[in-house]
């Protein structure tokens, strides 16, 4: 049997500040979104589009706020809103853990839509152009989850190859944050990465992404303990199959709207840089 490796979540002691491996899986995250982004630039069809180093950094900031933001409220109202209700200062305390993906999910769809309303760019582009980029940074923050020793899974038999012996707990279990890091993370963007390498219909990559996590997720939340379990038609689910179950539905929709044709954009980005800076100089 797998033992868990029970690290110290504290990287760094400084004395006067602690870093932690947590922060630093989110640095990771979000360096890993701009070499990425850069190397997709190197790709004609992007290139085509008129996609520069300028906008990935742009979308960076616009992207933390996003992550930050919804992804510690999507915890607090989706899965622990009674323990923050009583606990409220701990919702700023992000360094412990606890962000939701779903909630930072739907966070960088409303950041990208106000840069994106902000830059004159065609918002299908936006969302295409970042699906590919959210994988790894996803599998980071789990790896993040496991270092803190969170999310232990559903138990596992003994003999099981990968049940693990996880800190404070008197089974064994499945490491969910290992699987969940492998599946919804790295194993999604081999898939998506390849699948943007050629171009696609607008909206095709991000729609692929949605639908896919939203499989991916569904998949490994068999393994990881519910935060808690909603029940409907006689059927038992968990908290992150229910918020995952609208993803699959409205990501299989809107592939097939890709590529029925229904998202193309009337401007290109240097369309619509043209048109802003025609913009500000009218203003001036």
């Amino acid at each position: 049997m797998l033992v868990h490796p029970n690290f110290d979540p504290v990287a760094l002691d400084l004395g006067f500040m602690k870093i932690h491996w947590y922060g630093i899986m989110y640095l990771v995250a979000f360096a890993q979104f701009v070499i990425l982004g850069r190397l997709r630039l190197r790709l004609p069809h992007i290139a085509a589009i008129g996609w520069t180093k300028e906008h990935i950094d742009d979308m960076l900031f616009y992207g933390v706020l996003g992550v930050v933001l919804g992804g510690r409220l999507g915890e607090v109202i989706f899965y622990q809103p009674n323990y923050f209700f009583h606990h409220p200062l701990e919702i700023l305390m992000v360094w412990k853990g606890g962000m939701s993906f779903h909630g930072g999910f739907l966070g960088v769809l409303i950041a990208m839509s106000l840069w994106a309303r902000q830059a004159k760019i065609p918002l299908v582009h936006v969302y295409d152009f970042i699906a590919p980029l959210v994988p790894l940074g996803y599998a980071a923050g789990r790896f993040g989850n496991f270092i803190n020793h969170e999310l232990p899974g559903r138990a596992a038999a003994p003999d099981f190859p990968f049940a693990m012996q996880w800190p404070d707990v008197p089974y064994p279990v499945h490491p969910s944050p290992i699987y969940q890091a492998s599946i919804d993370g790295i194993l999604l963007f081999v898939i998506v990465w390849m699948f943007a390498r050629k171009s696609r219909p607008a909206l095709a990559v991000g729609a692929l992404f949605v639908m896919l996590y939203g499989c991916a997720r569904f998949f490994t939340e068999y393994f990881r303990t519910p935060d808690y379990e909603v029940s409907f038609i006689g059927i038992t689910i968990s908290a992150g199959q229910m918020l995952s179950l609208p993803m699959i539905v409205v990501g299989a929709a809107l592939l097939c709207m890709a590529y029925a044709g229904k998202f193309t954009p009337a401007k290109s980005i240097p369309a619509a840089v043209k048109a802003n800076r025609k913009t500000n100089k009218q203003k001036k």
